[in-house]
């Protein structure tokens, strides 16, 4: 995430390592993408974070991938806390890129060798990702990341 810097909130944000940490350990995020008619759209999602890239396993006849084919640019926020001085998150966002085939059915793809290594065992418990040929990989490299962590207050 080098050349990503917070502005504002820098008493709150989260170091570079306390984000890698917290990237890796959530295991939910929210998704929001655009329609073409400007209309927003979130929902919920699994993801898989390898140190630079957040992974995002989506359904190809879904809302969220029809609106990103039209438009690539997407926000996602990650977060955890439920009383105010333990809420800790992040946003990032940029232009989503589908990575592999559509839909996944397990060709090699050595791109997706890690996240697919990281998710099976992050959500499955496995050392492989089982393929319901109904999902399809989505990359989102960060343009600008924005955390905080209201327990340092």
């Amino acid at each position: 995430m080098a050349g990503v810097e917070q502005r504002r909130g820098r008493r709150i944000m989260m170091t570079p390592e306390e984000l890698d940490v917290f990237l890796r350990e959530q295991r939910t995020c929210r998704v929001a993408t655009v329609g073409t008619d400007g209309s927003p759209h979130v929902g919920a999602l699994w993801f898989c974070w390898d140190g630079t890239s957040l992974w995002l396993y989506s359904l190809v006849r879904s809302k969220r991938w029809s609106q990103l084919r039209a438009d690539p640019r997407v926000a996602v926020v990650v977060d955890d806390g439920t009383e105010y001085a333990e809420l800790h998150g992040a946003e990032l966002s940029g232009e989503a890129v589908r990575v592999g085939e559509l839909p996944r059915i397990g060709e090699p793809c050595p791109e997706l060798e890690v996240p697919e290594r990281l998710f099976a065992a992050k959500y499955f418990g496995l050392d492989a990702l089982p393929h319901d040929e109904r999902h399809a990989w989505l990359r989102l490299t960060p343009r600008s990341v924005v955390s905080w962590d209201f327990r340092k207050l």
